[in-house]
């Protein structure tokens, strides 16, 4: 990133509608080594008072971006000894903790030591770090372009407050979605958007109603934010929950089955459509780290007899549609190799193993492929992306299924079963990393049955 005069940050920072105050007048790459840490408080200092805040947050992903199995993984096992050893992605030494150990990214600690040493970058993304955000340099929030200005003034979402500890002011853009998009808007070296939830909010219907992130993950309660505060109808809860949150996950992908005939003969065909809705979230699905995530439609019908017939989606036809249907063979990730100094490294089963994954099921995704072209995981080794069947906020897909009925089916009844899973990381390269199994299970998120009548 190019230096910012410190005219023009002043004048984005003021643009955008927040104080500033002393402390930091560079963001994003600029920022790096900037600020020491003990300029920043610990957030066992902020919970002290803001208890019922502190406890949430705590449990929280926010708390855990730096030490969060895959995160520690991720960057000490692909992205660090990748940026030591390839010049064009060497900047993901100390970029990834822009928004994964702020702290150590700002003081300069690069790399950070691993969380086991217990440092200040185990504080992930504090609070002492969001609540002295003050905006952000340039024309859109990306790649930790924020504007920090650590100190006694804290930023909040509401005027008027009084603190023993701290002088408190409003700051409108804490309550903006590109508050976040400073962080969940992400460019590769090579150029290409690998993280774009809040631009994906923005084009969407959520972004249009003025819905903004905080609305779906921030929600407000009655509460105090203080325990000395006084009580107050709208205290933004601090849950951050999303991709690792049960609740969040449950039910965020609706889907709905019918037959084109509600009767038909053995041998005969009859054509399924399923359709498949976003219907929670602000943002495309899978969002975020798309290029490790695994979103996909799986379909089987049940006889009267019980037996089970899986059917495979019928194919759409377009361009690069060979990644959006599940394959057992299928191999990706062959940078893995690369990074790891694996020789003749075939690469990885492109979409894992999973109980309720089987060839020709349909997955929602956004291939991400590396400088050879190759399907990668890897974020910052992102050269080009393939076509985007994912998600789009309270939009719909409708996916058909034909199914030939056997001969020798049995009459009577046949259940058809339309479900959608999810898994956060690709099974096979988290069985090859060995993260734990938590990270990449197969998690329900949402199924719905129909049938119809075999005739004698």
């Amino acid at each position: 990133m190019k230096a910012i005069p410190l005219a023009c940050v002043l004048s984005l920072t003021l643009a955008a509608g927040t104080s500033f105050g002393q402390g930091q007048v560079k963001a994003g790459d600029e920022a790096l080594g900037a600020l020491p840490y003990d300029m920043f408080e610990r957030p066992q200092a902020c919970a002290t008072c803001h208890v019922d805040i502190a406890r949430q947050y705590e449990q929280a992903m926010m708390s855990q971006a730096y030490t969060h199995h895959w995160d520690e993984i991720e960057y000490f096992e692909l992205a660090l000894p990748h940026a030591e050893k390839e010049p064009k992605v060497a900047g993901v030494k100390a970029g990834c903790n822009g928004c994964h150990a702020p702290l150590a990214f700002l003081a300069g600690d690069i790399p950070p030591k691993r969380p086991s040493e217990n440092t200040r970058a185990n504080e992930s993304v504090s609070c002492d770090l969001c609540h002295t955000i003050t905006g952000f340099a340039g024309d859109t929030p990306f790649n930790y372009n924020y504007i920090v200005s650590p100190g006694k003034v804290k930023y909040g979402p509401r005027p008027g407050l009084v603190s023993p500890h701290h002088e408190t002011r409003e700051s409108p853009f804490l309550r903006s979605a590109e508050f976040c998009g400073t962080c969940h808007n992400e460019k590769s070296p090579f150029g290409v958007w690998v993280k774009a939830t809040h631009l994906e909010w923005k084009e969407g219907p959520h972004g249009k109603a003025g819905i903004v992130c905080q609305d779906c993950h921030m929600p407000k309660a009655p509460g105090r934010s203080a325990r000395m505060g006084e009580e107050l109808p709208d205290v933004r809860q601090h849950l951050f929950h999303g991709a690792h949150d049960p609740g969040k996950l449950a039910g965020v992908i609706e889907v709905r089955i019918h037959p084109e005939v509600r009767e038909a003969e053995p041998g005969e065909t009859v054509k399924l459509t399923a359709t498949v809705v976003n219907a929670k979230a602000g943002h495309k699905v899978p969002s975020g780290s798309a290029e490790e995530r695994m979103l996909w439609l799986h379909v089987e019908a049940i006889d009267s007899k019980g037996k089970v017939y899986h059917l495979p989606v019928d194919a759409k036809g377009f361009a690069g549609e060979e990644y959006t249907i599940a394959s057992a063979t299928a191999l990706a990730y062959q940078d893995i190799g690369d990074i790891k100094g694996v020789p003749n490294f075939p690469g990885l089963l492109r979409d894992g193993s999973y109980p309720h994954l089987a060839p020709g099921d349909r997955i929602f995704r956004l291939p991400y492929f590396d400088p050879k072209g190759r399907q990668t995981i890897a974020q910052w080794n992102t050269a080009s992306l393939g076509t985007d069947y994912r998600l789009a906020p309270l939009a719909a897909v409708n996916e058909t299924f034909t199914f030939k009925l056997p001969q020798n089916i049995p009459p009577g009844p046949v259940t058809v079963r339309a479900t959608v899973y999810y898994s956060r990381l690709v099974s096979s390269v988290a069985e090859f990393l060995r993260v734990p199994a938590d990270e990449s299970q197969e998690i329900l998120i949402n199924s719905h049955e129909t049938r119809f009548t075999v005739l004698p």
